[in-house]
């Protein structure tokens, strides 16, 4: 019996080393390979747990019965995306029961390996976009039947995409953007996954033709981006078979001859094509040569093939030559012609000099005397240029296929002024059908530089985000530059925060509002400077250019104004100031405001006075400054007592004052004073964002997701 117990008590003990289940230990071989765990994500992927389901990111699938928990609860999914985890995947199956795995925004790096997919053949989506994985994709791809999402964007990967693909033809979204990819796609490809409801190819080194039969993938919805790599040869016009609300964009290829015009290829503008010198045809201004053509009359005669009238019709000696008679006719209708032309000629020269003298608030989108040069299109001076530079001038390129309005609608309708700045007036435009839009004159004259300024202006129009003021349209000519926008209808946060000039009262914004507010712009300026395609600057962030819509919900305007003004020949010199004190106009006039201090120049940075490229931590620094103008309700260039400071200097004065948090807030706040924890949050986060060392404020990511985490509702 004494012997007994011992190797009891073994039992006992093995038994509990082997009760975590195959899943939880294919899982602990996933965390064995993790180099770094600095936000804790595996701390409690303990071994000597029972079952894996109460891990962090681990889901299981629901039990059968409660007393066959532990036999029928599965592993199904995997979550762990933004962890910031350090880990080469690891050669080990994962659960076989795995339907889901997201790895997203981590610093993975090695390769993909095939052993990893093929132990879970039930997998359904594989997200591990954005870290540094390298490497060719494996075949074992292929074996994923059930696969409907596949996003590996923003990695390291090359080699060729393998033909095993195909066999996924469940596959609903395919995203391989930015990465190294080589090589054709492989036969079948539209075909094969003809699910696809959405594709991004974008920003890889893909080669050879556009596969004929993408046309095939009618379920494709968005955009369908091509853009960015090295396909060759002609457009398909079976990419017309599209879905019509599907947008093509075939940018920086090596694409060829003229552009199908048929289905969903029909009425595209020009920047779906932009970057393909060897495009041609409509809707380029570009003219395709005659050989770049399809025949559409096989009958004509070939170019050795003699043709004389009087072949046509049998005659015998009439073909050598023309009459006297011919000659003479030919003559005079060349003189009939010539002066036909003159006439035409001094008309419009009449009508472009007399309508010179006619431009009022038409001429901010392009009065009759301008439509003179667009319909005439003789000797307006906005020909200037050599007509290959300039052939776009006058049209209202739409950036939204959506877009349902042209240039005449936009000339017929009621305009009203929102304001002005040294880099052009604001109007309120009303068309016929009630549809409201904002129309920016960036102003007369300029530079001729539309290539440069039609590449900025697209670039900007793909920038989509719920918080950022969308560009819908452009027109460009010699005398005008408009952008077209949304209009949004509450006017700016600095209204809201200040009133607006001429009022008497205003209501203040209550807590809940501001919080709503600041969350928004966070996300915006986040998407701007991490998510969106050039991880952009916006460079002049202030209340000024943050608007509100119907239920103050936040949008960021203005972004990539500056660089456009300075395209079109508006000058923004000094936009930090005297842009700032050209829209102080707007704000409420405060009696703490010094008469010596600007106010644009407390929304700059202090590095922005040694260096003129902008930043992005310029960025976060003119976000603090918006947070504590909401947080204490302040203008940002106050006057205390005989010392003049801004809005920075003043709250750090006050905190190393110790003075009381009533005395920094915005007294109209106190009626909220159970939410002051959550503005006293606030106020460290706009600390933090206006440190003087660039170096030591966080990114405007980091500030969104940490507003999130406030109880306020967004």
């Amino acid at each position: 019996m004494a012997l007994r117990l011992p190797l009891l008590l073994l039992l006992i003990t093995a038994a509990a080393a082997d009760a975590l289940t195959p899943d939880g230990q294919a899982l602990l071989a996933f965390k064995a390979a993790v180099v770094q765990d600095p936000t804790g994500a595996l701390a409690n992927w303990d071994a000597t747990a029972v079952d894996p389901c109460a891990w962090n990111g681990v889901a299981c699938s629901a039990s059968s019965s409660a007393s066959d928990a532990t036999q029928t609860r599965r592993v199904v999914a995997l979550s762990l995306p933004r962890k910031s985890l350090v880990a080469a995947l690891p050669a080990a199956p994962l659960p076989s029961s795995l339907r889901h795995l997201n790895l997203r925004s981590n610093r993975l790096f090695g390769r993909v390996p095939g052993e990893l997919l093929s132990g879970s053949p039930a997998l359904q989506s594989l997200v591990l976009y954005g870290n540094e994985l390298g490497g060719p994709l494996p075949e074992e791809l292929g074996g994923l039947a059930f696969l409907q999402i596949l996003d590996l964007s923003s990695n390291a990967l090359n080699g060729s995409l393998p033909a095993s693909i195909l066999k996924c033809r469940r596959l609903r979204a395919l995203a391989l953007a930015r990465n190294n990819l080589t090589g054709p796609l492989p036969d079948g490809f539209g075909t094969e996954l003809a699910a696809l409801e959405r594709l991004d190819l974008s920003f890889n080194g893909f080669s050879g033709a556009v596969p004929e039969d993408i046309g095939n993938l009618s379920r494709l919805q968005g955009t369908v981006d091509l853009s960015h790599n090295h396909f060759s040869g002609r457009i398909p016009a079976s990419l017309g078979r599209l879905p019509e609300k599907v947008y093509i964009d075939l940018t920086y290829n090596n694409l060829s001859g003229p552009i199908p015009q048929n289905g969903a290829l029909e009425n595209r503008g020009p920047t779906a094509f932009i970057g393909n010198p060897g495009l041609c045809g409509p809707p380029l201004k570009n003219p395709c040569s005659p050989n770049a053509m399809p025949s559409s009359n096989p009958s004509l005669p070939n170019d050795g093939d003699s043709y004389t009238p009087g072949a046509a019709g049998g005659g015998k000696g009439k073909g050598k030559g023309l009459g006297k008679i011919a000659v003479v006719a030919i003559v005079l209708s060349d003189v009939v012609g010539i002066l036909i032309i003159a006439l035409i000629f001094f008309y419009c020269y009449w009508r472009a000099v007399s309508s010179k003298d006619r431009k009022g608030l038409g001429a901010a989108a392009g009065s009759k005397g301008s439509r003179c040069g667009k319909d005439c299109g003789c000797f307006s001076r906005d020909e200037s240029g050599t007509p290959s530079e300039h052939a776009e001038q006058y049209d209202l390129v739409a950036l939204d296929q959506q877009l349902r309005f042209d240039l005449d609608e936009l000339l017929k309708a009621s305009a009203f002024v929102l304001g002005k700045s040294g880099i052009g007036i604001v109007y309120k435009v009303v068309l016929e059908d009630g549809l409201t839009m904002a129309v920016r004159r960036l102003g007369e004259g300029g530079l001729q530089r539309f290539k440069e300024f039609q590449t900025e202006v697209e670039a900007i129009g793909k920038v989509r985000h719920p918080n950022i003021v969308t560009l819908r349209a452009y027109y460009w000519s010699f005398d005008e530059k408009l952008l077209i926008y949304d209009y949004i209808p509450n006017g700016s946060l600095s209204a809201a925060i200040h009133g607006k000039p001429g009022t008497m009262t205003f209501t203040p914004l209550p807590w809940e509002a501001r919080l709503k507010i600041m969350k928004g712009v966070a996300k915006g300026m986040s998407f701007l400077h991490e998510f969106s395609p050039k991880k952009y600057v916006h460079g002049d962030l202030r209340p000024n250019n943050v608007l509100l819509g119907t239920n103050m919900e936040p949008y960021i305007s203005d972004f990539g104004l500056g660089r456009l003004a300075n395209i079109a020949g508006a000058s923004p010199i000094a936009q930090s100031d005297r842009v700032g004190l050209e829209k102080a106009q707007s704000q409420q006039s405060d009696a703490s405001v010094s008469p010596l201090v600007s106010k644009g120049s407390c929304y700059q940075a202090p590095e922005a006075l040694k260096t003129l490229k902008p930043s992005q931590k310029w960025d976060v620094y003119s976000y603090g400054v918006v947070l504590l103008e909401m947080i204490t309700g302040r203008s940002p260039a106050v006057l205390l007592e005989t010392m003049q400071m801004d809005l920075v200097q003043w709250v750090q004065f006050c905190i190393e004052d110790k003075k009381p948090s009533a005395d920094v807030l915005d007294p109209f706040l106190a009626r909220d004073s159970e939410r002051e924890d959550e503005m006293i949050a606030v106020l460290k986060i706009a600390l933090a964002c206006v440190q003087a060392n660039p170096e030591r404020r966080p990114s405007l990511r980091h500030v969104a997701e940490t507003l999130e985490r406030l109880n306020g509702s967004s």
